[in-house]
């Protein structure tokens, strides 16, 4: 039994939902009111005051204040950093569609949702096509699938709906041997099979696929904990339909899925600054630390064996918040109080998740430490 107590809070306050239209940290707004594409449409050059300069005079404009002289009068001067960070430019990624198109180009996207709906728009098709993205590579390969975090000179390449498929499926086993992710805009996927399982046996089921119905039930817009779930609540010794949708792929040969065995772990930690999304929340330039990298793939590795679920953005919230306090009960406690409890962690995983954190924080994770899964769905 874990060495601490969740007490629960009578009530536990609503945390706010970000705004999907604030602007993206990566470009900074002025601090000052230069007149720039970030200035209100309504605002509007001032003057001094006089009549002469408000009828033929040249305006004077907020980015470039008239100076009172005189006795008395204080001359102030513009932060030059400031108006750096006003110049800075926009992000741009390239992209394109992983079974063929031409290159796109887009920006100005701080979460998930937001990339898909950029590049739909960039290849004129709608969001819903697209099951998910890797980085620089246009196969299926999950150890390349974007999650939480873009390294600034990575190619994302958008993997489209393919052909679906029902299959009628005999769960004869506690275990399907899946792990399933998402891809944060709500359709939940194939990241690995278990070699020798029921999934593995299984004709046409590959990585990769979309989880698109369960016994005709729509699964689109659940989180991959909640399909696990379902999965998991299967009897033993029934028989149940599972549509899939597989990603479209092109002609060539060497385009296919993964073999569904395991990583060597994240991408974090190259040294390289990245772009870190986030479903709430704005996105921020970071340049990944390897502490955190290792602790990060610790989590993921107990989130799979634990729950049968792969999400780093999920392991990176779990590592902020245990990096953010002393001890196993106000981590317990900071759980509680987050979105995270909507995951109903148990006390014992909880427990387990603290001493990853700790380990890490202690430096006693050198390498990712991540052993073979054992799902229980």
């Amino acid at each position: 039994m874990p060495l601490f107590s969740r007490k629960k809070k009578e009530q536990v306050s609503e945390l706010p939902k970000s705004s999907m239209n604030s602007v993206p940290p990566y470009q900074s707004q002025p601090q000052t009111q230069t007149k720039t594409h970030h200035s209100s449409p309504r605002s509007t050059p001032k003057t001094n005051g006089t009549p002469d300069q408000a009828r033929g005079h040249k305006q004077t404009t907020a980015s470039q204040p008239h100076q009172p002289t005189g006795p008395g009068s204080v001359q102030t001067r513009e932060d030059p950093s400031e108006s750096t960070q006003a110049m800075k430019p926009k992000l741009v990624f390239h992209c394109q569609q992983a079974q063929g198109s031409p290159t796109g180009i887009i920006s100005g996207f701080t979460n998930v949702k937001e990339l898909y709906k950029k590049i739909a728009e960039t290849y004129e098709m709608p969001t819903e096509e697209i099951l998910f993205c890797t980085l620089n590579t246009h196969k299926v390969d999950m150890a390349r699938l974007l999650g939480g975090q873009i390294g600034l000179d990575d190619f994302i390449f958008a993997h489209i709906k393919g052909q679906p498929k029902e299959l009628d499926i005999e769960k004869h086993e506690d275990a399907l041997g899946l792990t399933i992710t998402d891809n944060g805009a709500g359709y939940a996927f194939v990241k690995r099979i278990k070699e020798g399982s029921i999934m593995d046996k299984m004709p046409y089921v590959e990585v990769g696929d979309h989880l698109e119905k369960l016994d005709g039930k729509s699964l689109v817009g659940c989180r991959h904990f909640e399909v696990a779930k379902m999965l998991k609540e299967i009897p033993k010794n029934t028989t149940f339909t599972l549509r899939l949708v597989a990603p479209l792929k092109s002609g060539f040969a060497n385009i296919g899925p993964s073999t569904g065995k395991k990583s060597g772990g994240s991408s974090y930690g190259s040294g390289k600054e990245t772009l870190r999304l986030r479903s709430k929340g704005p996105a921020t330039v970071e340049t990944p630390d390897e502490v955190v990298s290792v602790a990060v793939d610790k989590i993921n590795g107990l989130l799979e064996n634990f729950m049968g679920i792969n999400d780093t953005e999920l392991s990176q919230s779990i590592w902020e918040i245990g990096s953010s306090v002393e001890n196993p009960h106000n981590f317990a406690m900071a759980i509680d109080d987050s979105e995270l409890n909507d995951f109903g962690f148990t006390d014992d995983f909880v427990f387990d998740l603290w001493g990853a954190i700790s380990d890490a924080k202690a430096g006693r994770l050198t390498s990712p430490d991540v052993t073979d899964f054992d799902e229980k769905f």
